[in-house]
C-alpha cells in the first residue's frame, strides 16, 4: 500500500522508486500484484504519465487512512519529544485560512518537518468522518452532535459598508433608516430567502429587519467583493475587515445593533486515541485563532443566518446561521 500510495501521489514509478530507495521494476511489480489481488486497475499508465483511476482514487484515500493509523500505532508509546510524522487533513473557512492560518503555517511546519498537511477551504460544510478529515475549524453552529467540539470562543460580527457607499447614500444611525439603504444578501444556495439585516436588541434577543438589495450572492468572495464595490451593507467578522476599517476603506455602521457573535469550534471525531499529530495541530490552531475570538461569556448565535459565511471567509449574518467563510468578508454559515 505504501508503494502504491507513493506512485499515485507522484504520478511516476521512477520518482516513487527513487524516493523509496527501491528498483523501479520492484515498484512496478508491487503495484501489479496489488491490482491483481484487488481485481481492479488502480493506475492508468501511458508512455508520458501515470494517472489514478476512479477505483485507484478511492483505494488511495483508504490507503492513506490505514497508513496513518499504522503510524499512530508505531508512535503510540513514543515520548512527546519524538518527531511527528504523517498526514493531517483539516478543513476551515477560506477567510480563516488565508488571513489567519496560512501566514503562521510556515512556523508550524518548520517545527514539525515530518508532517504533511492537506488543507480544505470551501464555503460548504464538509463531512468530517466520510471525507476523512482529522479536524475541522467551524465558524457557526457545530451541527453534527456526534462530533467532539472544542470551543475556541466567538467570532464578533460587524455591520460595514464601503466608504464610497456611505458617501453616496449616507451613514445610517438608527434602525429605521435602513429602509433607505441596500443590503447585499447572502444565501447558502441561490433561490433561498435572505433573512435580511440581523441584530441583537437591548435584551439580547435576535431580531431581523427586511431590507432591499439589488444583489444576492452565495459565496464569501462575492459577498465581500460586492461590499467593496459599493453595492450595499454586509455583516461580517470583525477580524476579517479590521485592516480595511482602520484604513478607512470600510465604515462600521450601527455598532449598537450588531449580530450575535458566531461560535468558533474545533471539531473532531470520537476516537479512543487521538493521534498526537492531531493533538499538536489543534493546540497550535487554538493558539492562532483563540486570541482573536470573543470570550465565551458573550452570548453566541445559535442559528439563523448572519455572518457566518463571512466569518469563515467572511460572513454574512444572514447566512450564517448560514453564510460562507471568515476573515475575508464573507457570510456566516460557512463552516
Amino acid at each position: 500500500m505504501k508503494i502504491y500510495a507513493r506512485v499515485a501521489e507522484l504520478g511516476s514509478f521512477t520518482q516513487a522508486a527513487a524516493g523509496l530507495g527501491l528498483p523501479k521494476a520492484s515498484v512496478s511489480s508491487a503495484v501489479q500484484r496489488l491490482e491483481a489481488m484487488l481485481g481492479t486497475r488502480l493506475l492508468q499508465r501511458t508512455t508520458r504519465r501515470v494517472t489514478v483511476t476512479q477505483d485507484g482514487q478511492l483505494f488511495l484515500e483508504r490507503c492513506r487512512d490505514l497508513l496513518d493509523d499504522v503510524e499512530d500505532l508505531r508512535t503510540l508509546f513514543q515520548p512527546e519529544s519524538a518527531v511527528l510524522r504523517g498526514r493531517l487533513r483539516v478543513d476551515m473557512p477560506l477567510g480563516v485560512a488565508r488571513q489567519m492560518v496560512l501566514p503562521r503555517l510556515p512556523e508550524f511546519l518548520a517545527a514539525h518537518p515530518g508532517l504533511e498537511l492537506e488543507l480544505s477551504s470551501t464555503d460548504r460544510r464538509v463531512d468530517l468522518v466520510r471525507e476523512g478529515f482529522d479536524c475541522v475549524l467551524r465558524v457557526g453552529p457545530p451541527g453534527d452532535s456526534s462530533l467532539v467540539a472544542r470551543p475556541l470562543g466567538g467570532c464578533e460580527l460587524v455591520n460595514v459598508a464601503s466608504a464610497a457607499y456611505v458617501r453616496a447614500h449616507g451613514k445610517p444611525t438608527r434602525l429605521e433608516q435602513l429602509a433607505a439603504h441596500r443590503l447585499v444578501h447572502y444565501v447558502g444556495s441561490l433561490g433561498a430567502r435572505s433573512p435580511g439585516f440581523e441584530y441583537l436588541d437591548a435584551g439580547g434577543q435576535a431580531r431581523r429587519v427586511a431590507m432591499a438589495g439589488a444583489l444576492t450572492v452565495d459565496n464569501s468572495e462575492a459577498y465581500m467583493g460586492a461590499c467593496l464595490a459599493g453595492l450595499g451593507i454586509v455583516q461580517v467578522p470583525r477580524w476579517g475587515v479590521a485592516e480595511r476599517l482602520r484604513a478607512g476603506e470600510l465604515v462600521e455602521l450601527l455598532p449598537r445593533h450588531r449580530p450575535a457573535p458566531l461560535p468558533v469550534n474545533l471539531l473532531y471525531a470520537h476516537r479512543r486515541h487521538l493521534p498526537r499529530r492531531v493533538q499538536v495541530f489543534m493546540q497550535w490552531i487554538a493558539g492562532v485563532v483563540g486570541p482573536l475570538a470573543v470570550p465565551q461569556r458573550v452570548p453566541l448565535a445559535r442559528g439563523g443566518g448572519v455572518a457566518q459565511g463571512a466569518a469563515g471567509g467572511l460572513s454574512s449574518a444572514a447566512s450564517s446561521r448560514r453564510r460562507p467563510g471568515v476573515a475575508t468578508g464573507r457570510p456566516k454559515n460557512s463552516r
